[in-house]
């Protein structure tokens, strides 16, 4: 709603207030009519005057008709037009106005219903154009903005609306632009808020995720597994051609694994103990007495000093 200027009405006390100051000085008991008239006439002069004086805000633009006819575009600021030959037809805002809009259980290419919010920047370039050419701008611009977020839902599918939301805004943007260019509105931009999707669907696409991610993991899983092969290729023909460094092996995992297992006892087939060449029974009783003896001789309390 355009705010009332005081310019106007501080115009008309100021001509009406003189011109009874005017009527009170030559007013006398002979001529009362005289007074009289004088002061009607002030009353009139001082609402033309003011009538004609109108006051445009720094964001408005005012299309002024003479006799239905346009007759120039005025504002910001003071303008002066003729009392009952022209009108102030339309006060058109020019900043930058923000409209939400939404489609509500629209299908998109692959038929899913989908609810999507959106928000839309735009300002009027053309004042003459937007108060001449169409009745309402502001509620077409609404209802061009609501079928073109339909058309494009209905043109794209559910993925790639999920995931390219800038491309969907750009489009929207673009269609909503070229239907509203005639109007004299510029489009500035389109931001598509939120879309919903129907909660089976949420779940039927959250397990479809979790399948996905538990197929990389076995993937990688297995890529892991032959790069560990591999590798151990690599060490068997490096330990085929150098027994010494296979037995050495052999024995730091055997002491590493009776020095883990504490108290438990180790038991290692003979065809393991054979292949990795380690001798003899004897020799591994030998082992695992150095490994006990040690064992204990940390375990043991240190001897208390002297007092």
């Amino acid at each position: 709603m355009p705010q009332r200027n005081a310019l106007p009405g501080l115009i008309f006390v100021i001509i009406f207030a003189a011109g009874l100051l005017f009527a009170y000085s030559i007013f006398s008991p002979e001529r009362p009519v005289g007074g009289a008239a004088i002061a009607v006439a002030s009353f009139f002069v001082a609402s033309i005057i003011a009538n004609a004086v109108k006051v445009a805000n720094q964001w408005e633009r005012v299309v002024v008709l003479r006799l239905g006819k346009f007759r120039s575009l005025e504002g910001p600021g003071l303008f002066f037009i003729v009392p009952i030959l022209d009108a102030v037809a339309y006060r058109i805002d020019i900043r930058v106005i923000t409209a939400t809009f939404r489609a509500e259980k629209t299908m998109t290419r692959d038929t899913v219903p989908v609810d999507v919010d959106a928000v839309l920047f735009w300002k009027v370039v053309d004042p003459k154009m937007a108060a001449l050419d169409v009745a309402d701008y502001v509620s077409a611009i609404n209802w061009a903005a609501q079928t073109a977020l339909r058309d494009v839902i209905g043109k794209t599918m559910l993925a790639d609306m999920l995931e390219g939301r800038e491309k969907l805004s750009v489009e929207l943007q673009r269609i909503i632009d070229a239907r509203t260019e005639p109007w004299g509105v510029n489009v500035i931009s389109v931001e598509v808020k939120d879309v919903q999707i129907p909660a089976a669907l949420q779940d039927a696409m959250s397990m479809q995720a979790q399948a996905e991610r538990e197929r990389q993991a076995r993937v990688i899983l297995g890529d892991s597994e032959r790069q560990v092969a591999e590798k151990f290729g690599e060490a068997a023909k490096t330990y085929a051609d150098n027994p010494t460094a296979f037995h050495l092996r052999a024995m730091n995992m055997l002491y590493e694994g009776l020095k883990r297992s504490n108290a438990t006892i180790v038991i290692v087939p003979s065809t393991a103990v054979e292949s990795m060449q380690l001798g003899a029974m004897p020799a591994m009783a030998t082992v695992a007495s150095a490994i006990a003896h040690s064992q204990a001789a940390r375990a043991a309390p240190e001897p208390k000093a002297a007092e």
